[in-house]
């Protein structure tokens, strides 16, 4: 008996040594290339490593995973930073911050056709512009219509869905789209519009200094499980860098949750989000995950030039860098 019971315990010691923590994570958007880096985390054993079984769940929109952080129905999810700042903002104390910075430029976008009078930012003008009301885009088209001088009441704006917003650009049945730079041109160019019709309107070239996505967490579950967190950052960077290193070699693991996704499509999709949006020249000299102070400043600046804050910003109500390693990740091999 009294082996046994040593056994036992030996066994029990044992499976919780080996036990995961279950993590599920909300992603802003579909299944699509830029989610295959958190499927490499997942298939590669980069969360298995650091303790985690982490679930990634779909989202409808780069607002969508912010109150599902902030009410604690998701620990970790990933979503628009400057969306959060404003949810802050309206929400203080709301138990949600961000945690790693993704997107170090962001994507947000006007894509448009040069055929129905696109040609730049004040082609707008006089247009009709479809823009979802989720959209992380459409949300900071305020600033891109400040910074360009934009009379917006000369833009005709339609509310579209998600569904309907490249079909309805496709269609010519709107000049311009908001959207993220890599999914909304692509998805026009699948439904045959000619790609050199098609013009990219990045907002951040056109004087929109803001960051992007980002990883958000739960503060209070954070604080209760720092370890996790910190887990969880890491494996996703790892899965960055493994995308990054051989974009081909992640996106069966996409595929094999979206059958109906085209491969080719979707690895051009994430290979522009490299290149455009993650590992930009400043991430890859100064570390992954990180944000620069002054940018920052710089950027809570220039959202205030068109939402009035209810309290003084604090960019350390926004962003922490308590679960990074110092410096960030490294991208490079």
């Amino acid at each position: 008996m009294f082996y046994r019971t040593l056994l036992g315990v030996a066994l029990a010691g044992a499976t919780a040594v080996h036990a995961e923590t279950d993590l599920p994570f909300a992603l802003d958007w579909k299944f699509e290339g830029p989610a295959a880096p958190y499927f490499a985390a997942v298939d590669n054993g980069y969360f298995a490593e650091n303790g985690l079984n982490v679930t990634v769940e779909a989202g409808s929109g780069s607002l969508d995973a912010i109150p599902k952080v902030a009410t604690g129905a998701f620990p970790v999810g990933f979503a628009d930073m400057n969306s959060l700042i404003k949810f802050l903002d309206q929400n203080p104390g709301a138990p949600v911050i961000t945690a790693m910075m993704v997107y170090n430029k962001p994507p947000f976008a006007i894509i448009g056709r040069k055929s129905l009078g696109i040609d730049g930012p004040k082609s707008l003008e006089g247009k009709v512009l479809g823009a979802p009301p989720p959209d992380g885009a459409w949300a900071q088209f305020p600033i891109f219509a400040a910074e360009n001088d934009l009379n917006v009441d000369a833009i005709t704006v339609e509310p579209v869905g998600f569904p309907t917003r490249e079909p309805m650009l496709a269609e010519g049945n709107v000049a311009a789209i908001t959207g993220f730079s890599f999914t909304s041109y692509l998805n026009a160019a699948r439904l045959g519009v000619p790609e050199d019709d098609l013009v990219t309107l990045l907002m951040a070239d056109y004087g929109v200094d803001l960051y992007g996505n980002a990883v958000i967490v739960n503060t209070e579950y954070a604080a209760e499980n720092p370890e996790v967190i910190k887990g969880f950052l890491a494996g996703a960077a790892a899965g960055w860098k493994s995308a990054i290193a051989d974009p081909a070699s992640v996106i069966p693991m996409l595929i094999e949750r979206n059958p109906a996704a085209d491969a080719d499509l979707e690895q051009r999709r994430l290979q522009l989000s490299i290149d455009a949006n993650v590992a930009t020249d400043w991430v890859m000299e100064n570390g992954f995950g990180i944000i620069d102070a002054a940018r920052m400043d710089a950027a809570l600046a220039q959202i205030a030039t068109t939402y009035e804050f209810q309290t003084t910003p604090d960019a350390s109500l926004y962003f922490t860098d308590a679960y990074l390693p110092e410096g960030g990740f490294s991208l490079a091999d």
